[in-house]
């Protein structure tokens, strides 16, 4: 989270006449426990000491001068509770409010007579207030006060990660996905503040699988060479239950060629498209009875140049027959959670193009699994036809399994 740079109290003679009132609006009914620092310098409940400077006027002629937080709370205040500052007896020339990471955005408003806080606040800091402002017989005063934000534990805030990575270049199927480490309750709120932008623009949605796990898509593949921008916003905003938001993020990344592998697992053949033209036709083997490949549209995760691949890990003990354990089985790119990979078959040659032997896998030869592994990356698509199993929205980069009213249904919003 950010912050802003304090600025040191004057040690002047306090001059009299103007006074600011810091009036905290708590934005939703959400607080948080725990201690902000607390402000220097309170002359009683609410004050602080307002040294400035005077011009034209006699310094004793007015009443001393002194900033007042309404009601008196100047600490352990929520972090999304907005901010305003109120000048008495005078009119806001300009006000900085700081704390020690740098200045807070604000801006002066009620034709002088309020400073708004216009970002967010930050947990455990003391912020700092200095202005200017103009008085009713002419001259200028200083004014200056200060408050305070409660802390937050790790447990009440949390931190979106986001996928793909800044920079990276993804397939046309690429969903965005944003997971939180603290569950968001408030949904609405959080997605209010989550935005996704592209160039050229595309219309797509945001889809909560969770309340740890948002994704959005495209209402078609993404168009190839798109540029795209991730803005999660959530920086101090309230997530429900006293949770907010731990950090801000913004993630660039770009969408590379089109490539679309089709596989039939009844004619035994994979089609390999980029950018819509056929490049490549190879034999295949699927799963066999009882261990169908699943059918539908399914998105490379992750890929390994070579993979230990053992039953155990898809529920199938070692006294089963149908038990294998294989090590550095090459090329291998995952398209779902359960276990579905593309890869290279050498065992399987003699099925390929004939027969669905394996447990669920795409097997091919080695010479088109290089090939096709050196191709392809993360979000790239795979269409699979020609099984009764069906491949589900959360298994895997699942997004497309659904119609995009069904997927746009699954937003907070709509």
């Amino acid at each position: 989270m950010s912050g802003e740079l304090p600025s040191t109290p004057s040690s002047r003679t306090p001059i009299p006449g103007v006074r600011l009132v810091v009036v905290a609006a708590v934005l939703l009914l959400s607080a948080c426990q725990g201690s902000g620092a607390a402000p220097d310098q309170a002359t009683g409940p609410g004050a602080e000491a307002t040294p400035g400077s005077q011009q034209g006027s006699d310094p004793t002629s007015a009443p001393r001068a002194r900033l007042l937080v309404q009601g008196g709370v100047r600490t352990d205040l929520p972090v999304d509770t907005q901010v305003v500052l109120q000048a008495e007896e005078g009119v806001l020339t300009s006000l900085t409010a700081s704390s020690p990471q740098g200045e807070v955005p604000g801006e002066i408003a009620a034709q002088g007579r309020e400073w708004r806080l216009t970002g967010r606040l930050e947990p455990g800091t003391t912020y700092r207030a200095i202005g200017v402002v103009n008085r009713p017989d002419g001259t200028t005063q200083q004014v200056r006060t200060s408050f305070g934000t409660s802390a937050l534990t790790l447990d009440q805030q949390t931190y979106p990660s986001v996928a793909p990575l800044a920079g990276e270049t993804v397939g046309v199927g690429m969903p965005v996905i944003v997971t939180f480490d603290v569950p968001v309750t408030d949904r609405v709120t959080f997605e209010e503040h989550m935005r996704v932008t592209s160039v050229p623009s595309q219309v797509g949605s945001w889809h909560w699988l969770s309340s740890r796990e948002a994704h959005w898509r495209p209402r078609e593949y993404w168009q190839p060479g798109s540029r795209v921008r991730v803005e999660v916003d959530v920086n101090s905003l309230p997530a429900g239950g006293g949770v907010y938001g731990q950090e801000s993020r913004v993630v660039d990344f770009r969408v590379g060629d089109s490539v679309v592998s089709r596989v039939d697992v009844d004619t035994h053949r994979m089609n390999v498209f980029i950018n819509g033209d056929l490049a490549r036709s190879m034999p295949i083997s699927a799963g066999k009875p009882g261990w169908e490949t699943r059918s539908g549209v399914k998105v490379i995760i992750e890929k390994f140049r070579r993979k230990t691949m053992d039953a155990a890990t898809i529920g199938v003990s070692e006294d089963d027959p149908e038990y294998y354990a294989l090590s550095n089985v090459e090329y291998a790119m995952r398209v779902t959670y359960s276990g579905e990979f593309l890869h290279a078959a050498p065992w399987s040659t003699g099925s390929q193009g004939r027969a669905n032997v394996s447990h669920g896998c795409v097997g091919m030869s080695t010479a088109d699994a290089g090939w096709l592994y050196e191709l392809t990356k993360r979000g790239d698509v795979v269409e699979v036809t020609g099984s009764s199993r069906q491949m589900t929205l959360t298994n895997g980069y699942g997004d497309w399994n659904v119609g995009f009213a069904e997927y746009r249904a699954g937003s907070a919003l709509s």
